[in-house]
């Protein structure tokens, strides 16, 4: 039987009629919408989770009602303390060069997952890479996430948005004749930076972390480099010039100790005995910068006839060297500072090609 108060009414042609607030009109009065059913308990079964819905929109409408624009400058206050200032750097310029010129004056609650859709579809139209779309679409999660464990909104719609998928791509490292023209170039160059070159080949470090090198990393009584810090440019926001940071490295796993390789060892001698600098790579007693060292790179990689190299695939070419010698993965993941053994792997399986060949043939031998 209808109830007073539930606006549940049966009609003159038998059939039954709800009816549930849904806003107001401009002029203040009340908006409802219908629901009809053939009994009043299929009425009152349609109607009741209707009427949960509004009123649960209606809360959010309240709470939640910060424009994203809002939302994120609380969110990058509170997230300014907790990260390095390398990561807050890049986490403005991804949102104010992608997310807010789109999103700054919608409503959090009324950011869902067909609008982020669109705006995936867009970037990939744009041209942008599907690996920059993962950070940005991960960096907007990160945020809308909070405002969902705060009470802004209800869910986080990025997690029913569906990323791309991009094709793996293969890791070209230098051939050992490339390597061995490279490092032959290398020592003919009478540029103090042509060894950083070297130091990538046979650390496997980041060109990073080679411009932050100090002497006091390199322990030559324990012939191993302590890798702990990182000198890079950063992007700022809002236009702002860019700017130098030195910091620790990116992660626990880039923390690492690396044994020298007789080379490395006798080049690093050799250049501390005319250099009284605090940095290995210095300009004007300053670190040197990563892409002063691309630039010496470059002028190496041309004198030794190497055409489409990147100073990036010297740190391909170093974990490439160790697998093909026989080197077990864990080993190679500590010393690249890789999160884990299964980012190695994926990154280098290719790399791996004689073990997969004396797998074979010692397969073959046991059946034999």
């Amino acid at each position: 039987m209808a109830r007073t108060g539930e606006n549940i009414y049966k009609r003159k042609d038998g059939r039954w009629e709800g009816r549930y607030h849904i806003g107001r009109r401009e002029n203040g009065r009340l908006r409802y919408g219908y629901i009809y059913g053939k009994s009043y308990r299929e009425v009152k079964d349609k109607i009741e989770p209707l009427r949960k819905k509004i009123a649960l929109l209606s809360h959010y409408q309240v709470v939640g009602g910060l424009t994203y624009q809002q939302w994120i400058d609380q969110w990058l206050v509170e997230m300014q303390d907790t990260v390095k200032e390398s990561t807050f750097s890049s986490y403005s310029y991804k949102i104010n060069r992608y997310l807010l010129p789109h999103l700054a004056e919608i409503s959090l609650h009324e950011i869902n997952d067909a609008k982020l859709q669109e705006l995936v579809q867009g970037w990939l139209e744009e041209g942008l890479s599907i690996s920059s779309i993962k950070i940005i679409v991960g960096l907007l999660s990160r945020s809308l996430k909070n405002a969902e464990q705060k009470g802004k909104i209800e869910k986080n719609p990025c997690i029913d948005v569906k990323l791309p998928k991009a094709a793996k791509k293969k890791v070209r490292s230098l051939s050992k004749r490339e390597q061995k023209k490279l490092e032959k170039a290398a020592d003919k160059s009478k540029s103090s930076k042509a060894l950083s070159a070297v130091l990538a080949m046979h650390t496997g470090m980041r060109i990073g972390e080679i411009a932050a090198l100090k002497w006091e990393n390199v322990l030559f009584d324990q012939n191993v480099i302590m890798v702990e810090s990182t000198y890079q440019r950063l992007t700022m926001p809002d236009g702002q010039p860019t700017v130098m940071n030195y910091g620790s490295v990116k992660s626990h796993s880039s923390l690492r100790v690396i044994p020298m390789s007789k080379k490395i060892r006798e080049a690093l001698e050799t250049r501390k005995k005319t250099s009284d600098e605090e940095y290995v790579f210095t300009v004007n007693g300053k670190p040197c910068e990563p892409r002063l060292l691309t630039y010496h790179f470059h002028q190496l990689r041309k004198e030794a006839k190497l055409d489409k190299v990147h100073f990036h695939q010297l740190r391909h070419t170093f974990a490439t060297r160790c697998l093909e010698s026989g080197a077990d993965i864990p080993s190679v993941s500590a010393l690249l500072g890789h999160a884990s053994s299964q980012m190695t792997l994926d990154v280098y399986s290719d790399s791996m090609l004689a073990q997969r060949v004396a797998a074979i043939s010692g397969m073959e031998k046991a059946i034999s």
